[in-house]
C-alpha cells in the first residue's frame, strides 16, 4: 500500500511538472499546446462492437476526471464510441464542457487543429489511434498498447515553438502494468 501512495504522489508530481512547469517556460516564447491522450477506460464483453464501460473502467474514468481538474482544460474530444464518450464524460462533465465527438479515420486533421491552438485538450481514443495521434503531433509513443489490458496510459503532449516533448504517466487502479 505505501508503494501505491508514493507512485501516486510520483505520477502527480510528474503531471503537476507537465501542466505546469514545461508550459509556464514555454509560454515565455508563446503559447503551447498541452494535449492529454487516453486511450479509453476499461469496456465491457457484452458482445456488441459498442460496449459501454465496466465498473472499472467507470471508476478509472472518474480517476481521470480528478487527475484532470485543474489542467485547465478548455476542450475534451472522443470518438463516437460508448467506451471512449464514457471515459470523456467524467472530465467534460467536472469542466462544464461538452464532449467534442471527432472522426478517428482523420488523424492527421485533427492533429493539425490541435498543432499550435494553444489550447489544454483531452483526447480519448482507442489503443491503435492514441498512440498514432502521439506520433502525428510529434510526440513519442513509446511502445504498442497492450489490447487485451492496458488502460491506464496517460499521454501528456506538449507543442511549443521548439517542437513538442512527451510525458507518459499511468493511472487509475493497476497503473504500470
Amino acid at each position: 500500500m505505501h508503494m501505491i501512495h508514493r507512485l501516486r504522489h510520483t505520477t502527480l508530481f510528474l503531471l503537476f511538472l507537465a501542466v505546469c512547469v514545461v508550459p509556464g517556460v514555454l509560454h515565455a516564447q508563446g503559447p503551447a499546446t498541452v494535449v492529454y491522450l487516453v486511450r479509453h477506460a476499461e469496456k465491457a464483453d457484452d458482445g456488441t462492437d459498442d460496449p459501454p464501460l465496466t465498473g472499472e473502467g467507470t471508476h478509472r474514468a472518474q480517476v481521470l476526471a480528478g487527475l484532470l481538474s485543474d489542467a485547465g482544460i478548455t476542450r475534451v474530444l472522443s470518438t463516437d464510441f460508448n467506451r471512449t464518450r464514457d471515459t470523456a464524460t467524467p472530465t467534460a462533465a467536472a469542466l462544464g464542457l461538452e464532449v467534442e465527438i471527432y472522426d478517428p479515420r482523420a488523424p492527421d486533421a485533427l492533429a493539425e487543429r490541435l498543432g499550435g491552438s494553444g489550447e489544454r485538450v483531452l483526447v480519448v481514443g482507442h489503443s491503435n489511434t492514441t498512440p498514432a495521434l502521439v506520433e502525428l503531433l510529434g510526440g513519442e509513443p513509446g511502445d504498442p498498447i497492450r489490447e487485451e489490458d492496458e488502460y491506464d496510459r496517460l499521454y501528456v503532449v506538449v507543442l511549443g515553438p521548439e517542437g513538442a516533448s512527451t510525458v507518459l504517466l499511468r493511472y487509475g487502479n493497476g497503473a504500470g502494468h
